[in-house]
């Protein structure tokens, strides 16, 4: 089976160590590139536009300083060539007006980040089962 791609987008450098660690024990699975910020995301899927390149799902944080999560999603949705990208909303907010913003704009699912690493760790193999059975299986080959 192909690599999964995985865009992870957050702006704590804590989160994305940890984020690395975890995905470490799919790396033959995913291919895991991140980003500090929405703007350097944005400029990252727009430098990599043909679909050879682009990921196949992003993960993505929504407090970011300067530009959210919720401007990046907008952006990403409003992009003919990116609006096709499964996002993730992945936060430690659990306010329902969080929630419903994201799915308004268009995400695919929200997940509340686990603050228990060995539930972290569930989260995440949950996420690169679902998004390999669910996703690649119709994705064109690269």
């Amino acid at each position: 089976m192909k690599q999964l791609r995985v865009l992870l987008v957050d702006d704590n450098p804590e989160d994305i160590f940890l984020a690395r660690e975890v995905f470490q024990e799919h790396e033959a699975q995913v291919d895991l590139v991140t980003c500090q910020s929405a703007p350097d995301a944005l400029d990252y899927l727009r430098r990599h536009a043909e679909v050879a390149y682009l990921p196949d799902v992003v993960l993505l944080d929504i407090n970011m300083p300067g530009m959210s999560g919720f401007e990046l999603l907008r952006a990403l949705k409003d992009d003919r060539s990116l609006s096709h990208i499964p996002v993730v909303m992945l936060t430690t907010s659990g306010h329902p007006k969080d929630v419903q913003e994201a799915y308004t704009l268009h995400a695919s699912s929200y997940l509340m980040k686990s603050e228990n690493f060995q539930a972290f760790m569930e989260q995440i193999d949950a996420f690169v089962t679902y998004w390999q059975r669910n996703r690649l299986r119709h994705w064109p080959q690269r």
